[in-house]
């Protein structure tokens, strides 16, 4: 009986393991994704908020998740995104898993005094109608929303989409046998279709198209599907006028509107983590050395610490202040490149990623908005690539990762279908399955979510602190004291960034002081402006106060969180 009952309880766990890995293993359709944020609003209800912040085209929600103790929204914040481009569904899970991860830590030492000090925000997935697309019956690299468009100018709308004429439920390439064509078999890799290089006397016989139909007859295949616009095109910095799937205007989409209204209403957000194509997480932003551009420090434009500017004088908040040339930045300035090689450094040191591609950094992104017109540190990473060289074929370099890796399902073979358009030419249908190249096998994403978790909340512990130190009152006689202190920034990360400081989304730190009594000021001012500091930096103050009695200092902006003490002048 003891040995039945051992055997029945060792089948249950093993069904059990068995249900969490197989939950674990599998990448999260929009439904799974919302019923496991409804169960982590459930399951922590005291730590743990969600909210819509809207409904897009295809009538997917926009969720945000609010992680934290005390008052949340007036102690530093951390905003993590997902879905920054629909096709990049890990992003979805890293997120996700981020949040379901700090909650399931929440009781921990390291945790709980982590969510006391640090509100975290997550955005699962900022592009649900394009990610949808992976789990569809027909699957394609989707990054647009469900909002029609007229992405050929041609006044029509989803005239051209995608279709599978192999009947394999995936769109990859087509390839039309053709002695004018300019494309040839890979000499590296015959599966891979590469221009034909004239330079090495090479001459093509193949054209290479997107798998579908000239529905519209005008020698463009699938340039007008459903949808859309992308999230990751839509932003205000460097947008493209005009340009694919970038929309009519910037954040002219719902979704694109609700979250940046949401971000510039929480002032006390210094930093952004985004999962997507761009990285300075792999290869960290480079500053650009020019000469009376924005590169000078906007602090040589201020007054000394401790100092107050004359009446009127004072830069109103947000206010540019730089001058001429010095009024649009265009890269990272030097003390942001700074953290930005630090975090890149912690990245590869945490997570063991090595071997970062170049990151493409297309007009309107999200990661250069973030930093550029946002003010904020701004970090992202795809998570998960492949090794390639430089100049060498990306195509040919995932198929040897992926025969090296046993990845065995990624690629559709050239197999000969009938073609409308082509009635007398021979046409194959074939190629890397879409997502493949960048989106892990769903056994790799226990691993890369724990990583990532590690190194944001390993990032996290570094954030802006300010204290009080060297605190002291000197009797002067006749009823006056000098006061005198040092506001410290204990944190690695600077008070705000650099770029941030000549933004008017970022809150400018004040101490103020508060008296009892008939106190009076000699010198010094009851509020004056602290300058950002960066890490372990202080500024110094003193005043000259009449009267004795009580003093309360208080300190900081909300993207640093407050500080107060009280001192006693007698």
């Amino acid at each position: 009986m003891k040995i039945s009952l051992k055997i029945l309880f060792l089948t249950f766990a093993g069904v059990v393991w068995s249900v969490c890995c197989t939950a674990q293993d599998r990448y999260s359709d929009y439904r799974t994704m919302m019923q496991k944020i409804n169960t982590l609003s459930g399951d922590y209800p005291a730590l743990c908020t969600s909210r819509s912040l809207a409904k897009t085209a295809g009538g997917k929600e926009v969720i945000v998740i609010t992680i934290g103790t005390g008052d949340k929204e007036n102690k530093p914040g951390i905003a993590i995104f997902g879905g920054i481009e629909g096709s990049h569904i890990l992003g979805r899970e890293l997120a996700l898993g981020f949040a379901s991860s700090i909650l399931k830590e929440s009781e921990s030492s390291e945790i709980k005094a982590l969510l006391g000090k640090v509100t975290f925000y997550v955005f699962p997935d900022v592009s649900p109608d394009a990610a949808e697309q992976f789990f569809a019956g027909l699957k394609y690299e989707r990054i647009f929303n469900s909002a029609q468009t007229d992405d050929d100018r041609d006044f029509l709308n989803e005239e051209d989409p995608f279709e599978d004429l192999n009947s394999d439920g995936l769109i990859t390439l087509i390839r039309v046998s053709d002695p004018a064509g300019t494309y040839s078999e890979s000499d590296e890799d015959k599966r891979v279709m590469v221009p034909a290089d004239l330079s090495k006397g090479q001459t093509g016989s193949f054209f290479v198209y997107s798998e579908g139909i000239d529905n519209d007859k005008d020698q463009k295949f699938n340039e007008d599907g459903p949808g859309g616009v992308s999230f990751n095109r839509n932003l205000t910095y460097n947008y493209e006028e005009f340009g694919i799937n970038a929309g009519l205007y910037p954040v002219s989409e719902v979704e694109t509107k609700a979250v940046l209204d949401f971000l510039f209403d929480h002032f006390n957000i210094y930093v952004t983590f985004a999962f997507g194509p761009q990285d300075n997480l792999g290869q960290p932003m480079r500053a650009t050395e020019r000469s009376g551009s924005a590169q000078t420090s906007a602090q040589t434009q201020m007054p000394a610490q401790g100092q107050f500017p004359p009446t009127g004088q004072m830069p109103v908040q947000g206010q540019m202040r730089m001058t001429g040339q010095q009024r649009k930045i265009t890269s990272i300035l030097n003390s942001d490149e700074v953290i930005n090689k630090l975090v890149s450094d912690k990245y590869h040191e945490i997570t063991g990623i090595k071997g970062a591609p170049a990151s493409r950094t297309p007009p309107g992104n999200f990661m250069e908005w973030s930093y550029f017109h946002y003010g904020r540190y701004s970090f992202s990473t795809p998570a998960w690539w492949f090794p390639a060289e430089r100049d060498k074929n990306a195509e040919v370099a995932f198929l040897k990762y992926a025969d090296e890796n046993k990845m065995d399902d990624v690629f559709v073979p050239w197999t000969e279908i009938k073609h409308p358009d082509f009635p007398d030419k021979k046409t194959e249908a074939g190629g890397i399955k879409p997502f493949a190249t960048i989106n892990p096998p769903a056994e790799k994403l226990g691993e890369l979510v724990s990583n990532n978790y590690k190194f944001i909340v390993a990032i996290a512990a570094m954030h802006p602190e300010l204290e009080f130190l060297d605190v002291n009152v000197e009797n002067k006689g006749d009823n006056i004291y000098r006061l005198s202190l040092k506001v410290h920034n204990k944190g690695i990360f600077a008070t705000c960034s650099e770029a941030g400081e000549v933004n008017m989304w970022t809150r400018i730190m004040r101490i103020s002081l508060e008296t009892s009594g008939s106190q009076k000021f000699l010198s010094g001012q009851k509020t004056q402006r602290i300058q950002r500091l960066e890490g372990d930096q202080s500024a110094e103050f003193s005043w000259l106060i009449n009267g004795k009695g009580s003093i309360k200092i208080t300190a900081g902006a909300v993207n640093t969180g407050m500080i107060t003490t009280s001192v006693e002048l007698k």
